[in-house]
């Protein structure tokens, strides 16, 4: 087969029930068409993307059912679709390294198809940034005042590592995911077109310390400093070394 043989198989392949019920042939309409392809690397940036913003629609859809189920107060459901989320974080984190076989000069060519777009635009980010307000007043509403509990209480005060703890752990580790899925973006970026390019939409200063300030659910955040503040009150910021060495601040 030629290379003209090839393509034509991949980018119109016979379609049979399994491909016929994913609808495959649209799916793979929705690239470019490979002869119209600016470098060789197009198409695996298109994907990557394409995937991203797949992955993102059912995060999206599993968080839609983990505020369904927080309001029936259903913590194995909750905790099966947050462990969902959780994986679905992980491979859209780690699918960002395809990009990093693109050269700058490469990826400099497929950035002129963008006309002024950039990834602050994606529909599912934009989405998944506007759901932890309404995963936090579902989880205060079911999880704590329904049940007379503060954060305080159910990570301290009165810990048992019940439903409204383990809810609260999933809902932290989603919130790490995803800045850890913005960490991981913003190196991309540092490595493809440097951070201190003039046309990001902002300073590359003020990016990285968004990021790395930002969380979804400060107060299951804050929490920890407290308890932690709260019980160096009780033994000191100097303790003794237990190998008999000159106490050290912690």
């Amino acid at each position: 087969m030629t290379k003209k043989d090839y393509h034509d198989r991949i980018e119109t392949p016979p379609m049979l029930d399994y491909g016929i019920y994913l609808q495959v042939d649209k799916l793979l309409t929705c690239q470019k068409p490979l002869a119209e392809m600016v470098n060789s690397d197009e198409l695996q940036f298109q994907i990557v993307h394409q995937v991203e913003e797949l992955w993102m629609k059912l995060i999206a859809y599993s968080l839609v059912d983990v505020l369904e189920y927080m309001e029936a107060q259903n913590t194995h459901r909750i905790v099966t679709l947050m462990g969902r989320v959780h994986r679905l974080m992980r491979m859209m984190t780690a699918q960002l390294d395809l990009l990093e076989t693109m050269s700058p000069k490469e990826y400099q060519q497929i950035r002129l198809q963008l006309g002024n777009g950039s990834g602050q635009e994606s529909p599912g980010f934009k989405l998944l940034l506007r759901m932890p307000p309404d995963l936090w007043q579902g989880f205060k509403t079911h999880y704590l005042d329904a049940r007379g509990l503060s954060v305080a209480d159910i990570y301290d005060a009165k810990y048992d590592h019940g439903d409204s703890y383990v809810v609260a752990e999933a809902l932290v580790e989603f919130d790490e995911l995803f800045q850890k899925f913005r960490a991981h973006h913003l190196y991309l970026i540092h490595r493809s077109i440097g951070l201190g390019s003039k046309s990001l939409k902002g300073r590359p200063v003020e990016i990285l310390r968004g990021g790395a300030d930002h969380r979804f659910f400060p107060e299951l955040w804050d929490i920890r400093c407290e308890m932690t503040d709260a019980w160096g009150s009780t033994y000191g910021v100097v303790r003794e070394s237990i190998s008999g060495a000159k106490s050290a601040k912690a």
